[in-house]
């Protein structure tokens, strides 16, 4: 079970983002990379492709940043919290932030 997934809020702990939040867009490379909505943004600068109505330029876009370089954003505390992964009585596991105990997952 990944500790963030797909959908989740996150806060930048580290890089030139930092303490920037976001939704995570896509798990990439086996969940050791993540696409951050309006995080890492770079700039590409891409040729004109008329075959596929590709007009050229230079096109800002989100890149990956490593799972290690954010946490999970927890909305009580109001800031970035570490997880862990807990057994419920029905069998289902579900992540639950650190510091309080509250369920991530429902």
């Amino acid at each position: 079970m990944r500790k963030i997934r797909k959908g989740d809020e996150v806060i930048v702990i580290a890089g030139k983002d930092k303490s920037r939040r976001g939704k995570v867009m896509r798990v990439v490379e086996e969940g050791q990379r993540l696409i951050v909505g309006g995080v890492n943004l770079v700039k590409r600068h891409t040729k004109p492709n008329p075959t596929k109505g590709v007009s050229g330029g230079i096109v800002e876009r989100e890149a990956t940043i490593h799972v290690s370089n954010v946490m999970l954003f927890n909305p009580i505390t109001k800031k970035g919290d570490r997880t862990g992964i807990r057994v419920l009585e029905d069998g289902r596991k579900v992540r639950y932030f650190k510091s309080n105990n509250e369920v991530v997952d429902v």
